[in-house]
């Protein structure tokens, strides 16, 4: 039998132990577990308290158990849920038993999801969002995961694929009755119209992207600077908790220490990296260097210095570099000296002061940095990519309606390709496992 004609079955709730766990089955034989296992169907939505026992009849557990009947389920196919004490004795017996039945296996992660998207119960664009939703950190990332999930892109892209479809079918219609007068011209003009009102909102939606695929990826702030000047004391201050050590000698930090934080529902990644300074070190030196490497890539630089040092050696590259001079406990004054930074703060990891503004200061640069993403449509390259395709293609279906109608519906034929792949809907193959295969096992 095709592992695609396969029933499949997967934990899908937390790892074990846990106070209940569920485990989900899906495919043709997904009735025959259930009876196997139940004694007999429970009706169709409903839950159901059985005892479920394995081929020898031996108890497993006082479990409850759901049947829903394809195609109205989650993956279109027959789906039978157990809903079992989450003990590791008891999800091992379970899931012996569900093995030993025929043509029966373990899902691969994604499986279910695939399977619902191949069946038609949502889209790829719903799919990658289900899979953002799976991930998301903060809320702002869940509410835009959900959005996504409910179709925000998708709809879009199926309305503007049938528009195009109805153009290409005037352009058409134009080209057969080509004999008949005035008829083509009749058929052009709307066609045209609608073309350039397309291809006016899709250039639209992607001139205002980039924010949503920034939220999905988040901010990165890199904590960077000389030797002992406290970057591992500021990232524990800023995590609530020890991520790095922190000692009273140079060069503690070797490598780069990475810890996300959830800043007012903004994703932010703060780095700490190996103090910065000339070393006969190897293992220091990869140090600074991986250090300059991604204090070069941060999206902001926090540059922290001793309250009294008077010489600029921040680092190089494009990002924006916020001067914090540290331990201002320790110093009577505070060096004035102007590095041309874009920002000063004058703080005390270890105490805590100034800390509060230095927050607040990060919060309002993650929400410029991101700018407003509700209702933003693409957040992946992939989407983003064939929405450009698509707008090119009908671009040049208007440049090319003068020189004869032929060209220009084999331009709208490309465009309602690039949406139909947008939409998981024509020659997705190549795709479907870089997806996919970045789900978790059981979803």
């Amino acid at each position: 039998m095709h592992p695609r004609d396969q029933t499949i079955f997967a934990l899908s709730s937390g790892r074990a132990p846990s106070a209940i766990a569920v485990v989900r089955v899906s495919g043709a034989r997904a009735g025959v577990v259930l009876t196997t296992l139940a004694g007999r169907l429970p009706a169709p939505r409903q839950a159901s308290r059985r005892l479920l026992r394995d081929a020898g009849r031996q108890p497993i557990d006082d479990a409850v158990v759901l049947w829903f009947p394809g195609p109205g389920s989650a993956t279109g196919e027959d789906v039978a849920e157990f809903h079992v004490h989450g003990g590791r004795a008891v999800l091992a017996a379970l899931i012996a038993a569900i093995s030993d039945i025929p043509n029966t296996r373990a899902a691969e992660p994604g499986e279910f999801t695939q399977r619902a998207f191949e069946n038609g119960k949502l889209d790829l664009t719903e799919a990658e969002g289900l899979d953002d939703l799976i991930h998301a950190d903060t809320d702002r990332q869940r509410r835009q995961a959900l959005r996504q999930l409910q179709g925000l892109l998708g709809n879009s892209a199926r309305d503007w694929r049938e528009r195009i479809i109805e153009a290409s079918a005037l352009i058409e219609a134009g080209i057969d009755f080509s004999d008949e007068g005035d008829v083509p011209a009749e058929l052009m003009a709307p066609a045209v119209k609608a073309i350039a009102e397309l291809n006016g909102e899709i250039a639209k939606v992607l001139a205002a992207q980039g924010q949503a695929e920034r939220l999905r990826d988040g901010l990165v702030v890199a904590i960077a600077g000389e030797p002992n000047v406290g970057k591992s004391t500021l990232i524990n201050q800023l995590a609530r908790r020890d991520v790095a050590i922190v000692s009273p000698h140079a060069g503690t930090t070797r490598d780069v220490i990475e810890v996300q934080l959830d800043l007012d529902g903004y994703p932010v990644t703060v780095i700490d990296t190996a103090g910065i300074r000339e070393t006969e070190d190897p293992v220091e030196q990869e140090g600074v260097r991986r250090a300059r490497a991604r204090a070069a890539d941060a999206d902001l630089v926090l540059w922290l210095t001793d309250p009294k040092a008077e010489v600029d050696q921040r680092p190089s590259g494009t990002a924006p570099v916020w001067m914090i001079r540290n331990k201002i406990d320790l110093a009577a004054e505070v060096a004035t000296v102007d590095f041309g930074a874009s920002r000063h703060f004058a703080i005390s990891a270890q105490r805590g002061d100034g800390l509060p503004d230095l927050v607040d200061a990060l919060v309002g640069f993650a929400s410029e940095f991101f700018g407003t993403s509700e209702g933003a449509l693409v957040t992946r390259a992939r989407q983003r990519d064939l929405l450009w395709q698509a707008s090119e293609s009908l671009r040049r279906s208007l440049e090319l309606v003068e020189d004869g109608e032929e060209l220009a519906a084999e331009e709208l034929r490309a465009a309602a390709y690039a949406l139909g792949r947008l939409l998981g809907r024509v020659d997705v193959e190549d795709v479907l496992g870089a997806i996919f295969q970045k789900f978790c096992i059981g979803k």
